[in-house]
Parts: structure tokens; sequence; C-alpha cells
């Protein structure tokens, strides 16, 4: 009798929690930002600047479309939104004990870094690691094709795309599979999104293929409709877990919204573009830990690719918002992040 009670409590409190975090089932629950508490004129605000830039969007409020607009189920080009997208796979990886953070990138890719051949004569590729890779710290220049090394590996933060192609190769490697294939398979399918809600382009700067398997790259590629994006931040915000299942270690979900180890002694490339960017950046996505943005929480975390592609997962507030569309325009000589605030901190007001 005992042991029954104690299933049926069991059973009781695993249904409340569910309820309460509101997973999406199948779609999310629909209600009115005033029947959550949340202030409506403040979420207008956030979306008719959203709109500047037409396009489409979602607030999600502990489970809840609390706010939508523009076209649920258009594809949007994505850019480098992609690359805190792809990085999820690393997660995986590192749950499967298929890579760890520290591994030479070169083991898993013989052929890390080159082209170009100066590249080898540095002597800095034996030194990248796969944490490298994924924070930004490997040394590359911009471009996703033939990058050169700037600098010696974990000295400099200096944005690219040649780094975090160079992770998908190393992954792909390391699963010996079209990493497309094992991201629907382990992360959008059992989080309910589908092929016609994202959609990730074939490799297109090296090779179509990598030991006789599909390329991909996390640099660009993904289009994606607000629908697969709300459902990736609130896997954020949820720290991995979909319902009872582990999709991503809470750990490696839990470093994204810290700054990298030793990120206040990094020098940041392209300081005027980037700001300070190496307090603010950890594992492909940008973070708010050093209150940068004063006016939202300091766990705030989000992707952000041009065009201004937004997941934005605030976990004190139990709040996601996404976005996509155009670019906002930019004011001459303004700090990086300005751009974000009108979007981010009316949302965070937001929340009573």
């Amino acid at each position: 009798m005992q042991l029954t009670i104690l299933i049926l409590f069991l059973f009781l409190l695993s249904s409340c929690n569910a309820d309460v975090l509101g997973f999406p089932e199948p779609e999310w629950d629909c209600v009115t930002p005033e029947s959550m508490g949340l202030d409506s004129e403040l979420l207008r605000q956030s979306r008719e600047y959203a709109l500047t830039g037409d396009g489409s969007g979602c607030v999600i409020f502990r489970g809840k479309m609390v706010s939508v607009w523009g076209e649920r189920k258009k594809l949007y080009d994505l850019k480098s939104s992609s690359k805190s997208i792809g990085v999820s796979l690393l997660g995986v990886a590192l749950k499967e004990k298929k890579v760890a953070l520290n591994d030479a990138a070169i083991r898993f890719q013989p052929s890390l870094a080159i082209p170009p051949e100066s590249n080898r004569e540095t002597g800095w590729i034996p030194k990248i690691t796969i944490q490298m890779l994924a924070e930004q710290t490997a040394g590359f220049d911009k471009p996703g094709k033939d990058a050169h090394l700037l600098f010696e590996p974990g000295t400099v933060w200096s944005y690219s795309d040649a780094g975090p192609n160079w992770l998908a190769e190393c992954l792909t490697l390391a699963f010996r599979r079209d990493l497309n294939e094992v991201i629907f398979e382990k992360i959008f399918i059992p989080i309910g999104i589908s092929p016609q809600d994202i959609q990730w382009r074939k490799h297109v700067y090296r090779p179509e293929k990598i030991d006789g398997i599909l390329n991909r790259e996390f640099g660009s590629g993904f289009s994606a409709n607000i629908e697969a994006l709300s459902r990736i931040g609130y896997l954020y915000l949820r720290e991995g877990t979909w319902k009872d299942n582990e999709i991503l270690p809470t750990p490696f979900v839990r470093m994204i919204s810290q700054p990298m180890p030793r990120g206040s002694e990094f020098p940041t490339n392209h300081k005027k573009e980037y700001g300070s960017a190496a307090q603010h950046y950890s594992i492909l996505w940008w973070n708010n830990n050093d209150g940068k943005i004063s006016e939202i929480p300091k766990d705030a975390f989000w992707a952000w690719g041009l065009y201004d592609s937004i997941i934005l997962v605030i976990p004190s507030l139990d709040l996601v918002a996404v976005r996509t569309g155009k670019s906002w325009s930019r004011q001459p000589n303004s700090d990086h992040y300005d751009v974000l605030k009108p979007f981010f901190i009316p949302i965070a007001a937001a929340v009573k």
C-alpha cells in the first residue's frame, strides 16, 4: 500500500512539474500577456522595434507563448546564429564521450587549418583544441574558407567562421556521420522540430564530402522558422532537458551562459567592431555575464547572426524570445550591443 501511494505521489509530482514547465503539446499554448502578469505595452514596444526589420518573432514566458508576430512557418536565413545551433552537436558529442573539450582538434581532423599552407609553417596547429574552436580563441581570421591563423591559439579572441567550420569537420569525423542526420536524430526530432521547420545547406567552403561523409558548416547555413528557434531556445532554458529526456548535458548548457575561462585575459581582435567580446562570449553563444547590458539580467545569453536573427534565453525570468528578418538600423560609432537593447530591454522589463 505504501509503495502504491509513493508511486502515485511521484506520478502526480511529475505531472505537476511538466505542467509548470509548459512544454509544447504539440504546439505552444498561446495566452495573453496580462494573464501571465506581464506588461503588454512593453512587449508591444519590443515587437514594434523588431518589426522595423520586418520578419517574425515570439516570446515564450513560463512555457506559454505570450507574444507572436509575422509568419510562424516561414524559413529565414539565420547566418551566424547557425553557430549557436550547430554547436549543440558538441554538447551531444561530449555527452556520448566522442570528444573532450581539451582534445587537440588535429586528433579528429588531420588536415586541420590547411589550406592555406602557411598555417602549417606557424607551428600552431597542434595547439588548437576543440574548446578553442568553440570559443573563437583558435586564432583564425574571419573567412570561412582558407583562413589564415593570425594569432597563437589560446591568446586572442578573434571572431571567425573558419574556427566553427573546422569544429564541424572535427565533429563529423568524430560521429562518422552527416551532422544533419545526427542533429535531427539527437536533438530536433525529440523536441518536435521537423525538416519543414529548419534546413541546413551542404558545406559550401570546402569539399562536399569528407571521408565520404556529407560536410556541413557551423559558420552559416541554417534556415529556420520561429517555431524551431523557440524550441531550441526553450531546450537551452531548461538546461538541455526536454520533459524527462536529457538532450544536452546540463554542464554544457551552463557553460554557455558563463564567460570563457580566462576570458578577461584575452584581448579582442577588431575591438572597434566587437568591443570587449571576450568577456561576454562562450561556446558560440553571446552572454551578459559581465552586465554589458545593465538593464537585463546577467544570466541572459543569446544566439546572434547577420540580419539580427536572435534566440534570447533569460533563465532567471523563465523566458525565451526569438526574432528573424532583416538587419536593424545601426547608428554610426554605436556600441556593438546597442542595436539589441530596444528589443531585449522591454521584454525583460515586461516581467513585473
